[in-house]
């Protein structure tokens, strides 16, 4: 594969935005391919894979790499994959026989699978023989997974209309709504994207609504809505019929959630941000459903969002664990007796999932409630994104 100056300095700019200036990767990405509007589709590929897979490998790199110049990371990116550099005076001093006969003798888990130590043994004490296999899964390619809108299309329909655009997928079993991608494409730009016939979610995402038992005529609650995806996907669920209260605390994320449910041909939807305890309170026993799909460490997610394993620490994963024991202390209570209550993470740690809803049932508020089950998505074992859902039923 032929490389060119104006790609592969813009591969470059991204890492210096992510690494110099602690920005998201996805961010960055999505602005460096905007400020080039006559890059294809080829070079606007390579550009975002060979930023997320650097990032994504950044402590292996960085331990082979003979410098920590950005260019230096780019070259031993692309002799670990047996790809031949061009002569240019970025990539001297780099030697891929040496870089490969290095790696070869690395024996540290934690450099191989480019992780921080801490994480590492974090990952080992809490998921036990788990670990390396989920740590192998979370370091692939996410794969893109399409969720069909049965208000106005259903998933058979929607694969043939792909398939008219020359965009295959395949449909997995277990997850009614769901289409995969066979080949990544950008399909934000189809016709079928603006006519709101899919929404972009993974599989085990969408695992969420489809545990909360939602009806028709409903009230239901999505406490912790962000950009509203799981809220489109109960919206869905029960027909455009009854009522769904988007919430959060950062109220510049339902502005997103507007548009999402607009594009949907959603009208039940609601938002209102989360301003104080009182906003909560207002609420009591009002819902008879409620999502709590809390703030949590997203390492269930690091497939698709490979920088966060360098901006977490020990002291941010306690910090949002003690956020979600506070959900679980206040939110509860704005749903009716007799109601169902999913408590869900993108995180593939106990301490945030299993042990979380261990304490809050022990506690005064949750003797209320009764666990009714759980699951524990492991990446390793559906192919999927790492995922945690309680469903609880509230005592009458």
């Amino acid at each position: 594969m032929k490389l060119f100056p104006n790609t592969v300095n813009a591969v470059v700019k991204a890492l210096e935005e992510i690494f110099d200036n602690n920005h998201y990767a996805d961010k960055v990405i999505e602005k460096v391919l905007r400020s080039n509007p006559k890059w294809g589709a080829r070079d606007r590929a390579f550009i975002a894979e060979s930023v997320y897979e650097i990032v994504r490998w950044k402590r292996l790199i960085e331990k082979l790499s003979p410098s920590n110049d950005y260019y230096h990371w780019f070259g031993t990116y692309w002799v670990l994959h047996d790809r031949v550099l061009p002569d240019w005076r970025e990539f001297k001093g780099i030697n891929g026989e040496k870089i490969r006969q290095h790696r070869s003798k690395i024996a540290n888990r934690a450099v191989l699978q480019s992780i921080p130590d801490w994480l590492d043994e974090m990952g080992a004490a809490q998921l036990g023989d788990n670990w390396e296999p989920e740590l192998a899964s979370l370091n692939e390619q996410a794969q893109v997974v399409l969720r069909a809108n049965t208000l106005k299309t259903q998933r058979t329909e929607l694969k043939n209309k792909l398939e008219e655009l020359e965009v295959k997928a395949y449909v997995p079993k277990e997850y009614p709504d769901a289409l995969v991608l066979l080949k990544r494409k950008n399909v934000f730009r189809t016709p079928l994207f603006k006519e709101g016939l899919f929404e972009v979610q993974d599989a085990s995402s969408q695992m969420v609504a489809a545990a909360l038992e939602v009806e028709p005529g409903m009230r239901v609650i999505d406490a912790c809505s962000g950009a509203g995806g799981k809220a489109l996907h109960l919206a869905a669920l029960m027909q455009n019929k009854g009522r769904i209260l988007a919430m959060d605390t950062e109220a510049w994320k339902l502005k997103n959630a507007k548009l999402r449910a607009r594009r949907a041909g959603i009208s039940i939807m609601e938002t209102k941000a989360i301003e104080s305890n009182k906003t909560i309170k207002r609420l009591h026993e009002s819902a008879d459903r409620l999502l709590l799909d809390v703030p949590c460490s997203g390492l269930g997610v690091l497939k698709r969002n490979p920088d966060t394993k360098w901006k977490l620490n020990p002291a941010s994963i306690a910090k949002v664990e003690a956020l979600q024991k506070e959900i679980l202390f206040q939110y509860p209570s704005m749903l009716k007796p007799g109601g169902i209550m999913i408590y869900a993470t993108c995180s593939i740690l106990p301490s945030e999932n299993h042990k979380q809803v261990e304490a809050f049932l022990s506690s005064e508020n949750g003797q209320k409630f009764e666990l009714m089950e759980e699951t524990q998505v492991l990446s390793h074992e559906s192919g999927f994104d790492g995922f945690y859902i309680a469903k609880l039923r509230k005592k009458k």
